[in-house]
């Protein structure tokens, strides 16, 4: 399977937020597990789709894949260092000077000796800490609400663990101790930053501590009401529909949300129901409905302003 995620998506690379969004959307409702339990293929084909539409969901994201600064997979790519921006870097005290190519090393080595004549003793080591480096890690909608431990690979291939605490959210960066730069002399090393990216979920919704999902019942069962079944984070659920029940009207389950950052407890899931018609009408229906409508009919709309 293709790396690119223009080509996993099946769009071209000037296509449209709202085309890439339709396509991953199509993929998801195809090979989502859930959908199609047991079968490796579909949830491959799933992954790569959800890993590309959260790369190519975020303009500046798929900008800076578009220009080569990241990779597929949201990790940076080495990029070559050169002595002008070192030298540019806050913190070095030749920063803005025009420096003479023929004495460059000289000024080189007067810095890495010490910081004579900018508050430091000329033949004293210098020592500071090494930079912190940034990095993206995608994960899915439900080792974010649960948690989890993955593993980032980084530019110079070397893996490290990173720990998913429950409940991150969307853009929320983690920071890993000593895991960045080397430091200069003695100093420590920098720190890693790791930036979290949540796929969607075809399903879920997150909304701060409560999962949302829209729940379709048929017209039998908004008219009659009683039990029908609902997916939820932790697995299927069977749920009571009130008889009479209209587009819109919202069930919630207590504590089947999001844990609560710093505490035991979760958020809710609530459930909204919309009436989903039948893909024909037929004979038997019509003709009760017709007879029906001239000794019940009534309007919904009343009230409102015309």
């Amino acid at each position: 399977m293709s790396d690119d995620p223009y080509t996993v998506l099946g769009v071209s690379k000037d296509a449209s937020t709202a085309d890439i969004k339709k396509a991953y959307r199509r993929i998801a409702k195809d090979c989502h597990p859930d959908l199609k339990p047991g079968d490796a293929e579909a949830e491959a084909k799933f992954k790569a789709a959800a890993a590309a539409y959260d790369l190519l969901k975020d303009p500046e994201t798929r900008a800076r894949y578009d220009n080569g600064e990241i990779d597929a997979s949201g990790q940076e790519r080495p990029q070559q260092q050169y002595y002008r921006e070192y030298a540019e870097a806050a913190g070095n005290p030749y920063r803005g000077r025009q420096a003479d190519p023929d004495d460059m090393s000289d000024i080189f080595a007067e810095f890495m000796r010490g910081r004579g004549g900018f508050g430091g003793q000329r033949g004293h080591e210098f020592h500071a800490p090494g930079h912190n480096l940034n990095y993206s890690l995608q994960i899915s909608f439900l080792d974010a609400v649960f948690g989890a431990s993955q593993k980032l690979t980084l530019p110079d291939g070397d893996r490290i663990e990173v720990k998913i605490p429950a409940g991150i959210t969307d853009g929320q960066t983690i920071r890993l101790r000593g895991k960045g730069a080397p430091g200069y002399g003695e100093g420590p090393p920098g720190d890693a930053l790791v930036t979290v990216s949540v796929a969607s979920h075809p399903v879920f919704d997150r909304q701060g501590d409560d999962i949302h999902i829209t729940l379709p019942i048929s017209i039998d069962e908004a008219i009659l009401g009683g039990k029908v079944p609902a997916p939820t984070i932790d697995g299927g659920v069977n749920v009571s529909v009130p008889a009479g029940t209209s587009s819109g009207k919202t069930l919630r389950l207590r504590g089947k949300g999001v844990k609560k950052r710093g505490s035991s407890e979760r958020g809710d899931q609530l459930i909204e129901l919309t009436v989903s018609m039948p893909n024909k009408i037929d004979d038997d229906l019509k003709q009760f409905m017709e007879t029906w409508r001239k000794t019940h009919s009534y309007d919904p709309r009343k009230g409102m302003p015309s």
